[in-house]
């Protein structure tokens, strides 16, 4: 599967949206869910919580693995995907939409631009 062209990436396999409101989506690529499996636990963190760049923010538990995830940006959480909770294997069903992680509204924009487009995500997991 391409990624989207309308998110950036990293090397942990996080994927971020970057929203009109200085505020980013994240979640975990195809290519991560589909290394992990079936996906049945996703540990997200507090609403107000605020992290650095390459914090630790949840954990996603498949048949296979258990997983950190962690923020490519720094800021607070605004938003938890809580339907994880009930429902943990939308993250392998939809990656790039039902199955978000977080919110954060950023610190720094600048932050953005170390992260990788499409392309070079492809390259990377080639």
């Amino acid at each position: 599967m391409r990624p989207p062209e309308n998110l950036k990436y990293t090397k942990e396999h996080e994927w971020v949206r970057i929203e009109a409101d200085g505020v980013v989506t994240v979640g975990i690529t195809h290519f991560a869910q589909d290394a992990l499996g079936d996906v049945v636990y996703a540990e997200t963190p507090k609403v107000g919580a605020h992290f650095a760049a390459g914090a630790e923010i949840g954990v996603v538990e498949s048949v296979k693995a258990v997983s950190d995830i962690y923020t490519p940006v720094t800021g607070e959480v605004v938003e938890v995907n809580v339907s994880l909770d009930d429902a943990p294997e939308t993250i392998n069903e939809s990656p790039y939409e039902d199955g978000w992680f977080v919110k954060i509204k950023l610190d720094n924009t600048s932050e953005l631009d170390g992260l990788m487009d499409a392309e070079a995500y492809m390259e990377f997991c080639s």
